[in-house]
């Protein structure tokens, strides 16, 4: 995961950091290493064992780092997730520039789109997951995945619209496609998953919420 420059705040005044770290280990880390360790640590063992000096071993460097680029513990959750939600919304208007002519392909798009977290980024799916988990605790997790769900359900009713000219019908089958995903994202995360597991998930949406939705030749005609 590569965080986004949005996310870069002034670091901690050096007078709060000791000089010997600010003279060993401030110039060495980046606030960004720091970001893609958190990240990384919540991927592979959640949330709660996010630990700065966890990190550090990991980073091969003392807390003192840490300091010169963080206030504290929540200040690094804070800009992790906020990184997150950035990258996700980066991710939806991507995929709405790349809009074209043809609604039926662009709805195919958005399917493959949508269930590339659990291709190559299944780490952003696993990440999301233990997210979500916090989000049942914490309020504001909650708010800032509220933001991220209805972005998402906002692009794929765009793109359910275009296919059938009826708001309704476009919101309920967007909800019921994001429904779908979200329960994807859980199944498609267990370990031992058949090697096929998302080209058949893929294709059952594709068949039921997509083209079984389409007006068939000759309905509503009469002999």
């Amino acid at each position: 995961m590569h965080f986004p420059s949005v996310l870069t705040v002034a670091p901690t005044p050096k007078s709060a950091v000791p000089a010997t770290a600010v003279a060993k280990e401030g110039p060495r880390l980046k606030r960004e290493d720091w970001l893609q360790a958190a990240f990384n640590a919540v991927v592979d063992c959640g949330v709660d064992k996010l630990k700065i000096l966890t990190l550090a071993e990991t980073l091969g460097v003392t807390r003192g780092s840490f300091y010169w680029h963080f206030a504290d513990h929540a200040e690094l959750l804070q800009a992790t997730l906020q990184g997150w939600k950035d990258q996700e919304i980066q991710r939806l208007l991507r995929i709405e520039a790349q809009q074209t002519q043809d609604p039926l392909a662009d709805m195919h798009m958005l399917l493959e789109e949508a269930l590339a977290h659990s291709g190559d980024e299944l780490e952003n799916m696993r990440f999301e997951l233990a997210v979500r988990g916090l989000g049942r605790r914490e309020a504001s997790v909650a708010a800032l995945l509220i933001e991220v769900d209805q972005a998402r359900t906002q692009l794929f009713v765009k793109h359910f619209s275009r296919l059938f000219h009826d708001p309704q019908k476009a919101a309920d089958l967007a909800a019921l496609f994001y429904l779908t995903i979200v329960g994807c994202f859980q199944a498609l995360s267990r370990p031992g998953n058949p090697a096929r597991s998302k080209d058949y998930f893929k294709s059952i949406i594709a068949t039921f919420l997509i083209q079984a939705q389409l007006p068939q030749p000759g309905a509503g005609t009469t002999s």
